[in-house]
């Protein structure tokens, strides 16, 4: 029998290898909280795709209401930098990542004279045309 730290054989207490609250575990309490903001339509991705949309609106409203070029040119891009921000944020949670992918097949490595030849061969039996250079 092995003993974790701070143990002896006579005692009942102290760490052992993966007790307690596991990590990102919600309690009762938080779990409430989140189902009624849940109902109500309230999740904090909600509000931030809320506040992104408002801020791209903003922006699309002055640009426009703006005249010329030089005009929509000189339109602040500060709601778009917080509106990319947002997205950046709220990006996680509407799109995964991508994950590595083990290629596990072998792989072929032929010149580009092998290539050719081989397009050359089909297109001649297909077509009865000479071949590609």
């Amino acid at each position: 029998m092995t003993l974790e730290k701070n143990q002896d054989k006579s005692s009942h207490g102290g760490s052992r290898k993966g007790a307690g609250r596991k990590p990102g575990a919600a309690t009762q309490k938080t779990r409430e909280i989140a189902d009624k903001a849940a109902e109500d339509g309230l999740t904090p991705l909600e509000v931030m795709l809320r506040t992104m949309r408002a801020l791209v609106s903003r922006f699309d409203g002055m640009q426009a209401a703006a005249q010329t070029d030089a005009e929509r040119g000189a339109v602040p891009l500060d709601a778009m930098i917080e509106a990319s921000a947002i997205a950046k944020d709220a990006a996680p949670y509407i799109h995964p990542r991508l994950q590595a992918i083990e290629h596990s097949g072998g792989v072929t490595v032929r010149s580009l004279a092998e290539e050719l030849a081989e397009l050359n061969g089909a297109h001649r039996d297909a077509a009865g045309s000479p071949p590609v250079a």
